[in-house]
Formats: C-alpha cells, sequence, structure tokens
C-alpha cells in the first residue's frame, strides 16, 4: 500500500508566477543566473544558491549549501512563503498543447522508497545525489517536488475533478507557455478519502526525481540513526512529491547523436547495420512504432526496423528500443560502450524537436542522428517490477514539474 500524508505547506503568498522556477537541474549555473536576474522572488535563489554567489563558487562547498538555508530562511521571514494553517493536500495541473495533467501533492514515504513500494527505474549518480542530500539537509525541507505516477484509479480521478471544479490559488502561465494551476485540498473528508484511496494502490513509480527522491531517503535514515526517540512519524521521514496517474502522462522521445561513423564509410556502416535492421530510405523523421528508428545521415532520412530474434523481447529493459538501438547498433558499429561518459555521443530530448537533430548534423559538428520512438508508461513501470535498470536517457517527460509553488519543511514553524 501507498502510504500519503497531508502537511503544512510553505508556499507563496503572492508573485506565484515570479518565485516558481524549473527544476534545478535542468539549468546550469548560468542560465539560472540568466534567468534570476532582476527578479528576487525567483526560487532559483534556493534551488540554485550559486547563483548569489561567485561565480568561480565550487558549486559543491559549503557555502552553497549555507546560501539556500539563508535565503529560504528570508523569503518565511519576510512573507514571500507563507505556511499553511493546518496540514493539507494539493492539486498541481499543468497545461501544455492543449492537454492537462492533475497531480496531487502529498508527502510521500521515504520507508516505502527504501523498500521498494515506490519504484525506481534509473541509476543515481553519487555526485548529483550527494549534492541534493547535501541540499536537503541544510535546509531541512524538500524543495523540489519528485514526479511520482500510479495505475490509473477512476475513483481518485473523480475526486481530483470534483475539486478542481472549485477556484484555485495560483493559475498563471510561464515563459514557455505552460499553464500552471493549484487548489488546495484542507476539506478533512476529502483528505482522510484520498489517504485511504491511496493506501488501495500497492507501489507507486518514479517518473522523474531519482537524485531528488534518494536524498530525501538518505536525510531520513541519517536523523533516524541519530533520533533516539524515532517514532516514524517524523516530517523527516516523507518527501515532497507530486503523484499524477499514468494515463495522463506524456512521455516523449529521447534521440541520440553520434559523431562520427567509428572510421567506418556511409556504404560499410549502412552494410553493418543491416545485419540487425532492415533499413528503408523512407523521408521520414520519425518513427511510427515500437522498434522502429529514424536515422538522419548525409541529408537523408532512412527508417530502421530491428530484426526479430535478434533482441530479447521477454526481458522488458532488452526490449526497450534504447535498449535495442545501443546494444545493436551504437556498441558493436560505433562503439560507444557506456553511453553515460563516451563525449561521441549527445542525447536530444523531444521537447527541442526533431529539427534540432538535423540541424546539429548538417552543421557539420555531428555525423548520424537517431530518432527514438517514445517509451511507454508501461514499458516504465515493467522494468521498475522487475527491479531492473533502464539505460540512460530512455525517458523524458514534459511538462516538467515547477519549484518553489509547495515546500515540503521538516521543522513547523
Amino acid at each position: 500500500m501507498a502510504t500519503i500524508k497531508p502537511f503544512r505547506a510553505f508556499r507563496p503568498s503572492g508573485n506565484a508566477d515570479k518565485i516558481a522556477c524549473p527544476p534545478y537541474d535542468v539549468l546550469n549555473s548560468a542560465e539560472a543566473r540568466r534567468m534570476a536576474q532582476g527578479n528576487p522572488y525567483s526560487f532559483l535563489h534556493i534551488d540554485k544558491p550559486e547563483i548569489d554567489l561567485p561565480e568561480n563558487i565550487d558549486l559543491y562547498a559549503p557555502e552553497v549549501y549555507q546560501k539556500a538555508k539563508e535565503n529560504l530562511e528570508r523569503f518565511i521571514q519576510t512573507g514571500v512563503l507563507k505556511q499553511e494553517e493546518k496540514p493539507c493536500f494539493y492539486v498541481y495541473a499543468q497545461t501544455m498543447n492543449g492537454r492537462t495533467q492533475y497531480g496531487l501533492v502529498a508527502a510521500a514515504s521515504c520507508e516505502e522508497y527504501d523498500k521498494g513500494i515506490i519504484r525506481k527505474h534509473e541509476l543515481t549518480r553519487k555526485d548529483k545525489e550527494d549534492d541534493r542530500t547535501r541540499h536537503v539537509a541544510a535546509l531541512s525541507a524538500t524543495t523540489g517536488p519528485v514526479f511520482l505516477t500510479y495505475p490509473d484509479q477512476p475513483e481518485i480521478d473523480r475526486k481530483i475533478a470534483q475539486i478542481t471544479s472549485e477556484f484555485p490559488v495560483y493559475d498563471f502561465t510561464s515563459d514557455d507557455g505552460i499553464k500552471h494551476t493549484v487548489w488546495v485540498i484542507d476539506n478533512p473528508l476529502d483528505i482522510r478519502f484520498l489517504m485511504d484511496a491511496f493506501t488501495q494502490i500497492p507501489i507507486l513509480y518514479i517518473a522523474d526525481g531519482h537524485h531528488r527522491s534518494a536524498a530525501a531517503a538518505n536525510v531520513a535514515r541519517e536523523r533516524k540513526a541519530h533520533n533516539p526517540k524515532h517514532t516514524g512519524s517524523e516530517n523527516y521521514n516523507f518527501f515532497l512529491s507530486v503523484i499524477f496517474p499514468a494515463k495522463q502522462l506524456y512521455v516523449m522521445d529521447y534521440n541520440r547523436l553520434v559523431k562520427d561513423l567509428n572510421g567506418l564509410s556511409k556504404e560499410a556502416f549502412l552494410a553493418k547495420v543491416s545485419d540487425k535492421f532492415d533499413i528503408t530510405e523512407t523521408g521520414r523523421e520519425k518513427p511510427q512504432k515500437r522498434h522502429d528508428f529514424g536515422m538522419y545521415l548525409e541529408g537523408k532520412w532512412y527508417t530502421l526496423t530491428a530484426k526479430k530474434g535478434d533482441y530479447d523481447a521477454a526481458d522488458p529493459v532488452a526490449a526497450l528500443d534504447v535498449s535495442i538501438l545501443q546494444e545493436n547498433l551504437l556498441s558493436p558499429i560505433l562503439g560507444i560502450g557506456d553511453p553515460r561518459t563516451d563525449k561521441r555521443i549527445d542525447f536530444v530530448g523531444g521537447i527541442r524537436g526533431i529539427g534540432e537533430l538535423k540541424k546539429r548534423v548538417d552543421g557539420g559538428g555531428w555525423k548520424v542522428a537517431f530518432s527514438m520512438f517514445p517509451t511507454s508508461m508501461e514499458e516504465l513501470m515493467k522494468v521498475a517490477d522487475a527491479h531492473k535498470i533502464m539505460p540512460p536517457k530512455s525517458t523524458w517527460f514534459e511538462p516538467k514539474l515547477r519549484s518553489g509553488l509547495i515546500i515540503y519543511k521538516y521543522e513547523n514553524k
């Protein structure tokens, strides 16, 4: 069963559109400085606090986390953020290109993360996990929400639809054209209904936010170890999450670019590819179904279709398109052994469009591009249920959850 908890959030007293910012891990420091310039309300001052320190600062220096803590306390003391009078849930809706997804904002259980009731499908990088762990520990708060999902439950959908028929507390459109809307759930009957409904859901899945959830669990274990009166109900045992029904989520393609043909001529390369794939010069930029791939090479678009028998269709990881391309083409033909570290490969999220692939190949910096059919939520859940890990850059979720609209702090004021 999934345990969710209402909490007394800190949230904007006004200027929600100026406070809300993209997730910390989609901006580098220079981009964050530019985005927050002239905006003292931006939550980037908390999630990317190095922007308020010298540009040459070590991003993992103690001063960075101290600045984040100071900025959060300043936001609270000056009334930029206010705390809810009583524990609540929230609904956070995002609308992009005419479609809306509705997520329940709740505190999720670190213990259930550790036990695998909240399931992951990606590895974390130690440096990034350590960074977020220090951030959570310094602030005694989880400020960036973890993006969770669950198999569809009609009764929860109906309750959320009823709640969102009321007037929201925030409703604005960010610079990227995404509409963000938030409702407060403070009715005790609604809160109890949702808590009970989630006890009927056996598993939650991390869609995005593996480093954030790992960091919260690290801090929870540390504080438990140093608290002789630990009961399990302390706020540090939970983390900020937004939980969406799987059917509402939009997974985009995550495409690949490679610098060269690994010393092969075009003809030799295509001959090797034809061993594992049927090749058709279709002119089609995007694949239309699973196990098809678009390939852009020397001004032409090809469709590659994986040959049956050249991958294990029964293995939830091996049957992923990203695995098929890696194991049957990128590694054996192009010599990309570890896509996490190899500098000859790059990844382009579908939000940037297929045109980005063509532009970068035509520009001469990259030799060949591969457009992918999006990984499905069903595939993600199968991998997580098998307690396996997806290859890197398998999923790209849009829209991204904004930070700063709802904050989960361990100590109440």
